[in-house]
């Protein structure tokens, strides 16, 4: 079988790409290892994990006919309050100061997942292989073939455009060749859903401390989703605590801004490293979403790369010629850069500067703070870049 484009990987990004080429008139196939009547909940993106949306994201999720299907509306990131446990001041962010209604906004990644799988399932020309386990790929001169294990035995599929989107762990990634560069930041963060004695209200907490970040957001079940990093070597003992020892734990180092904690749902446990792709485009493919970077989830900025990883290629692809050309690949290459290499920075910087306990560091932390609260024009490439603004913005991604 022929195919113009063929993505390996049915996560978020990679059906995310699925819904964005709908309408090109490219024969796109999606190759998944997991059956789509098996459930979404065993997909492993599809987890209990909290993502904000940021705006841009919301546009082209709406767009492309994905939040029509989510059970709740993504709740709304009006107010975002940012600090660190010892540090002086603390950076207050309004979305209605820049004229918006909301920053971005809420929603489960297993909801989206469900969401994102209804809109796959609506479209009409996709081809569909899961279960299928990628065995083999192997370079054409103007096309890649991919042999497949599905039920029943192997099969071998052609593809002029072959996407890597199959996560930190790419298959793909290493049958190209294509090295990583990996920073262990030796936490993990524990994610959960819990109820407070205070009612949400479109306020999201980012608080850094010794231990790790926090972080609490709105959800649409009126929920906070709750983000607690603790080092590794501790990861093991807080995840067996009681739900009353944990949350007075969660409570001890966030502090009382949320209210009370007074219920906490199932905890899951996210190990957290860095991993980055060095060179994203190969003949005849291209990485996307995690499996051309992961980064720290520090600022909400994983999966809103990611998808706009896949709406820029989207929108390359969208005027028909040769998908695998290799000046297209590389112009992908050059548009991602700017979104890419400060997205990358801001991740990294943000979470190694938070987390140095030195003096020298805690004072100029505060003086950051102060300056950020105080001087409004310096908020502003903070809250673009937040709302998923940075470098060339694909079309489906920009405002209404």
């Amino acid at each position: 079988m022929q195919h113009d484009i063929v993505i390996i990987g049915g996560g978020l990004v990679g059906a995310g790409l699925a819904c964005a080429l709908n309408g090109s008139g490219l024969d796109v196939a999606l190759i998944e290892a997991i059956a789509a009547d098996n459930g979404t909940q065993a997909r492993p993106s599809f987890d209990e994990r909290n993502l904000v949306l940021a705006d841009a994201s919301l546009n082209a999720l709406k767009r492309l006919a994905v939040l029509r299907h989510l059970k709740q509306p993504p709740a709304p990131v009006q107010r975002i309050h940012v600090s660190r446990a010892g540090d002086f001041g603390a950076v207050r962010l309004h979305a209605n100061d820049y004229g918006r209604e909301r920053f971005g906004g809420v929603v489960v990644a297993r909801d989206l997942g469900q969401g994102l799988e209804a809109a796959v399932n609506a479209l009409p020309a996709l081809t569909r292989y899961c279960p299928a386990k990628v065995l083999a790929l192997q370079s054409g001169t103007d096309h890649w073939r991919v042999r497949l294990h599905r039920e029943g035995g192997e099969q071998t599929i052609a593809a002029r455009l072959l996407v890597g989107a199959d996560g930190s762990q790419s298959f793909v990634r290493s049958a190209l060749g294509i090295g990583s560069e990996v920073t262990d930041y030796q936490q993990t963060l524990m994610v959960s859903a819990v109820a407070s004695s205070r009612a949400t209200d479109g306020q999201a907490f980012e608080r850094f401390t010794d231990s790790g970040p926090l972080a609490l957001l709105p959800r649409p079940d009126g929920l906070y989703g709750s983000v607690m990093g603790v080092a590794h070597d501790q990861a093991e003992a807080v995840a067996v605590l009681s739900d009353a020892d944990y949350l007075a734990l969660l409570q001890q180092r966030f502090g009382s801004r949320a209210g009370r904690f007074v219920r906490v749902g199932k905890r899951v446990a996210y190990p957290i490293r860095r991993v980055l792709a060095k060179q994203l485009i190969a003949p005849r493919a291209v990485l996307i979403g995690n499996a051309a970077q992961t980064i720290h989830p520090i600022g909400a900025q994983g999966f809103n790369l990611g998808l706009r990883d896949a709406l820029c290629l989207a929108e390359l692809l969208a005027d028909g010629g040769d998908p695998g050309e290799p000046q297209r690949l590389s112009r992908h290459v050059e548009q991602r850069r700017e979104d890419r290499e400060r997205t990358l920075a801001f991740s990294d910087g943000l979470a190694r500067i938070t987390a140095n306990r030195g003096f020298s560091m805690h004072l100029l932390r505060s003086l950051g703070f102060v300056a950020l609260e105080h001087l409004p024009g310096l908020k502003a490439p903070l809250v673009s870049g937040a709302m998923g603004y940075r470098g060339w913005v694909p079309a489906l991604a920009r405002s209404p």
